[in-house]
């Protein structure tokens, strides 16, 4: 593929980049738009990368100034030091203890979804936009139990309008033009930038009174104030809290969104796996009552699980090499780009066994063992594995079954094709309509 047909493609959708010899061969390397590009996916390789040389690959150039200009230099986009005392000062609010006390206010969330999507019986609804709903439901009930002081339905517009915006690869970001010259993605976005700066200083502002008159609730946000670097005892500054806070908003929410999407589209293709998931689901609920904990849907994780192997939400992640590097006989030029991509890893024909079935199956506890770390990586893998991994997945996991418990979604007879389209994260093309039957 040729440089202007590269930059079509990618922009247009970056799926589309990816040809066969990815999917058949465990390492890739060439030259091409974006210089020597190393393609990853042998599990052994990525470890190398990720983990035990992990000092030598940052994230590159390219990834920063796609995503930067919204997230701020939070712990998504900030690299070295800086990094490095964000994660210790952040990690004890995504501790075990902290995170499974959010399960209650994440069930009631998913309570209040599947009841407004039960009363839609016998009609269409848009599964995207109703996930992207209930998990800005979760965050208001956890990171923000105060609410947001804007309406969520507009801040999910406004998330949707951003990545839809930043998404498609500029060629000025390709050629490491400098940043005052525009970018039309930019420009787009700026709306939706503004409205994100507005919500997070109000938030604050908010916050911070109740702090000091010794009435504010003790959820992510309070946390994430009060948060202190354990070695040093420093706090995040404003910039670094506000970072942070858009990059939960925005990063955390959209992924798990459009985790959920993907897996009620797979469980709607698979009838089988469909009954497995409302029965382990009914059986739950009879035996715990209205508010079951996620240890109750080995199942239904496991759908959860399989879908995101399919539909990872960040289907691709790279590092540029700060010193000369080799993979096997591979070597690994100084200052190139190496590249995971978990929708290729994931589907790779020498790693996984029919790679583009739906089989929940690989991901029940009996079946884990059998999948290298390496090899699935929706969440990433190392120092910068993502932060949110296990509140993300306990939040899918109540919203499925809580949601399967009341209504039976399948594909709407007048929806066009599904297409996956890569715009940061990984979402349905044009939403994902499905009709909506109650059940019992």
């Amino acid at each position: 593929m040729d440089l202007f047909a590269f930059l079509r493609a990618a922009r247009a959708n970056p799926l589309t980049t990816w040809f066969r010899e990815h999917f058949e061969h465990l390492i890739v390397a060439g030259d091409g738009a974006l210089g020597r590009v190393t393609v990853v996916s042998d599990p052994a390789a990525i470890r190398h990368i990720l983990v035990d040389n992990a000092a030598n690959y940052r994230k590159d150039d390219l990834q920063r100034r796609v995503l930067a200009p919204g997230l701020g230099n939070g712990l998504l986009t900030a690299e070295g030091e800086e990094w490095r005392l964000q994660r210790r000062t952040l990690a004890p609010i995504f501790s075990p203890r902290h995170v499974a006390g959010f399960q209650a206010p994440m069930g009631e969330a998913a309570e209040r979804l599947a009841r407004r999507v039960a009363r839609r019986g016998g009609q269409s609804v848009d599964v995207a936009v109703e996930m992207t709903r209930v998990t800005l439901d979760v965050l208001e009930r956890t990171i923000f139990t105060h609410g947001l002081p804007r309406d969520p339905d507009a801040l999910g517009r406004a998330i949707t309008r951003y990545f839809e915006a930043i998404g498609p690869i500029d060629p000025l970001d390709v050629f490491g033009m400098p940043d005052w010259v525009p970018r039309i993605g930019r420009i787009r976005a700026r709306p939706a930038l503004r409205f994100f700066a507005e919500v997070v200083d109000e938030l604050i502002d908010r916050r911070r009174a109740l702090l000091a008159a010794g009435e504010a609730p003790h959820d992510l946000m309070t946390l994430l104030l009060r948060a202190q670097d354990p070695e040093t005892g420093q706090g995040l500054s404003d910039l670094e809290v506000k970072a942070n806070i858009v990059t939960f908003i925005g990063a955390g929410h959209e992924t798990t969104a459009n985790a959920l999407t993907w897996t009620l589209y797979c469980l709607s293709q698979d009838e089988a796996a469909r009954l497995r998931a409302e029965a382990e689901i009914d059986a739950a609920f009879a035996q715990h009552g209205a508010m079951p904990p996620a240890e109750a849907f080995p199942f239904t994780r496991a759908a959860l699980e399989e879908a995101i192997r399919l539909f990872p939400p960040v289907p691709f992640m790279s590092r540029q090499a700060l010193a000369e590097d080799r993979l096997g006989r591979i070597k690994i030029p100084r200052g190139s780009l190496v590249t995971v991509a978990p929708y290729v890893l994931h589907r790779h024909r020498r790693l996984w066994e029919d790679p583009d079935a739906f089989l929940p199956e690989r991901f029940l506890p009996e079946n884990r063992a059998r999948i290298d770390r390496f090899a699935y990586l929706p969440f990433g893998a190392g120092p910068r594995v993502c932060i949110g991994l296990s509140f993300s997945l306990m939040e899918a996991t109540l919203v499925l079954a809580h949601l399967l418990h009341r209504v039976r979604l399948d594909r709407s007879p007048e929806a066009g094709p599904v297409v996956p389209l890569h715009r940061v994260t990984l979402r349905p093309r044009d939403g994902l309509r499905m009709r909506v039957t109650a059940r019992g």
